[in-house]
């Protein structure tokens, strides 16, 4: 005798060994013996063999026609074996119950278990539905299916146009385009990024980082609504007129210097600063674009204004316009060079030109300074500067430094980046950072001696933080230091102006001490502008690989930083060599650069020689 039943949910065949009221040992086609519930039996048979039983009765359940038969179940639950007879139109053999108990048991949709063999038909409206949803199913599976079978072949399927974003940088995991995409990764053994781009999903490599950082950072995109400042009031003239020292692509111009002689003889140095905060006034509709953004985001090439043109328009210190301005005057002693006192004031100050680096440099260097060539324009005045400058820097205990560091600018344009390398701290540098460094110590100063709060950059044990309260920064040599000489390109300069102009006017701070707003600025700016500055590393070091291979660069020069970490000589590109033997800190190398990766940012490179062999010294020149 054999058996016909159910266990975990699935149907089994088997040779009745012992039959107890309660249990019965079976043994399977595969000789196992086990033990099962008397009440799991649904049908005993002799015929046919019990190797032979299951497939006919899957072929006699597959010739069930299931729509037929959801028509002919009553409503009321039933036994699958009344069906089957009422369904055959006669008592039905043990093949054509177990097909029908099959037919039941695999169609879910069109029959709802009740029990061990017991079914009851699903309502019609219950039935359409599901069928409905099969039916999506099925047609979402087929797509899945071109769609995988597509992107296998490297073509972009054409629905996938309007998600390439979501795919490529907040990937929803139930999207049958997702779902597609990681089979075809699968499949061809690449991420998602380089199978898109193989694709031709990726306009441009540039365009995947700067689109990954806009969807995180600017969701909305990058245009501004239609803002307008009001002009400040009228403020007085100064007797002076100024210059501004920038790059070529400085459109937000935040200062300006002047050089006045006084009637003892001595000198008063004019450092003139943007005075936004007259004209944008907390909770205005240019203050909410500034809060937003936080910053000026920085690219090789590009960049992303913290506030529109109409509003920078109003404020930049641009030539021939006498613009309004936060200015700190600095009276100087002309032999020494000592600052004698200070004072800031509210103002308009006329701008008589903007000087820009590329133009400047070449006139204004420690070449020119040490030959003494005073033949350009604003030599004098910058002379005087350099020199200010220098005093200051020996005052703050820096002066004497000479580890070389360097500074790198890119220029591109149509995609061609240009990188040049300049010594950091070079005349141009050095007169504008000491005076924007003493200005924002000594306007940090003043809020902290009228017990007024502001936003502090602070260093103590090499740790840079951001503070409400003024405390030394130990890296620059200041008391306290803040920043306030930038209100046109980053919020915290122009939060702490505004606290600026209140104690020059003897009124009330904007945020008193305390103050939420205050400490919700300091937060977002310091998460926002390391987040900016991280984006402008990494696309520094994406036109650093886009210049290898426009240059078409098959063996650099490097300089060992540690262990197997090199710094490229000429770019700022940093990277880790497998291949590299150990070698003193400082060292130069010679690598051969192999495959570059403009999606990851990574570059292979292997090491060829040092500059002290002759092979190294050839490899060298070769590189050169």
């Amino acid at each position: 005798m054999n058996i016909f039943y159910e266990e975990e949910g699935s149907f089994k065949v088997g040779n009745l060994m012992t039959d107890n009221e309660s249990s019965l040992q079976v043994e399977s086609i595969q000789g196992k013996r086990s033990k099962i519930k008397a009440a799991n039996v649904l049908l005993r048979f002799d015929k046919p063999a019990l190797t032979e039983f299951m497939p006919q009765a899957e072929k006699a359940s597959a010739e069930i026609d299931l729509d037929f038969l959801w028509e002919s179940a009553p409503q009321e639950e039933f036994g699958f074996d009344a069906l089957a007879a009422e369904y055959f139109g006669h008592p039905p053999t043990p093949l054509e119950a177990a097909g029908m108990l099959i037919r039941l048991h695999g169609a879910p949709m069109y029959f709802y278990k009740k029990g061990k063999g017991r079914y009851k038909a699903a309502p019609p409206d219950a039935l359409k539905a599901a069928l409905a949803s099969a039916e999506k199913k099925r047609l979402q599976a087929e797509l899945q299916a071109r769609y995988t079978e597509e992107l296998s072949k490297f073509h972009l399927p054409a629905e996938f146009n309007d998600k390439l974003s979501q795919l490529l940088y907040n990937p929803d995991k139930n999207l049958i385009e997702f779902k597609a995409l990681e089979a075809a990764c699968a499949t061809t053994h690449l991420s998602a990024a380089h199978l898109l781009q193989r694709c031709g999903g990726i306009p441009s490599t540039k365009a995947y980082h700067l689109g990954r950082f806009l969807h995180e950072h600017f969701p909305r995109g990058t245009q501004f609504p239609e803002t307008e400042v009001a002009a400040p009031a009228e403020l007085p003239l100064a007797e002076v007129d100024a210059f501004s020292i920038d790059d070529a692509t400085t459109t937000e111009i935040d200062d300006a210097f002047s050089v006045a002689s006084l009637p003892d003889g001595n000198w008063r140095i004019g450092i003139h600063i943007a005075a936004p905060a007259l004209g944008i006034t907390p909770g205005s509709a240019a203050d909410a674009i500034a809060a937003q953004r936080l910053s000026t985001v920085y690219m090789p090439g590009d960049k992303i204004t913290m506030l529109p043109d109409s509003v920078v328009n109003v404020f930049t210190l641009s030539a021939d316009r006498a613009c309004p301005a936060l200015t700190l005057y600095l009276d100087v002693d002309a032999g020494s060079l000592v600052v004698l006192g200070t004072e800031t004031r509210l103002e308009r100050v006329h701008i008589k030109d903007n000087l820009r680096h590329h133009t400047l440099e070449p006139l204004f260097n420690e070449q020119t300074l040490r030959d003494s060539k005073l033949d350009y324009p604003y030599a004098s005045e910058l002379t005087l500067l350099w020199n200010l400058a220098n005093k200051l820097e020996a005052g703050r205990g820096k002066s004497g430094e000479t580890t070389p560091q360097f500074d790198y600018n890119f220029h591109v344009e149509n995609d061609h980046v240009t990188i040049s390398r300049r010594m950091r701290g070079a005349p141009i540098d050095k007169l504008v950072s000491e005076l924007m460094i003493f200005a924002n110590s000594t306007w940090g100063k003043l809020l902290a001696d009228h017990d007024v709060p502001g936003i502090y950059r602070t260093q103590n044990n090499g740790k840079v933080k951001m503070s409400t309260v003024a405390a030394p920064h130990q890296g620059l040599g200041v008391a306290q230091y803040m920043w306030s000489s930038s209100p046109l390109r980053r919020y915290v300069d122009l939060v702490n102006q505004r606290q600026i102009i209140q104690v020059i006017q003897g009124e009330a701070p904007v945020y008193p001490k305390n103050d939420n707003a205050l400490f919700a600025v300091l937060s977002s700016f310091d998460t926002a502008y390391t987040a900016y500055n991280d984006f402008q590393r990494q696309m520094e070091r994406y036109w650093c690989l886009r210049w290898l291979i426009q240059e078409n660069v098959k063996m650099a020069e490097a300089q060992v930083i540690r262990e197997n970490l090199v710094r490229f000589t000429g770019i700022p590109l940093v990277g880790r060599i497998p291949s590299l033997p150990e070698l003193p800190a400082n060292s130069l190398v010679t690598l051969e650069i192999g495959e570059i990766d403009l999606l990851d940012l990574n570059f292979e490179a292997r090491h060829v020689a040092t500059p002290t062999t002759p092979e190294a010294a050839t490899a060298a020149e070769t590189a050169a």
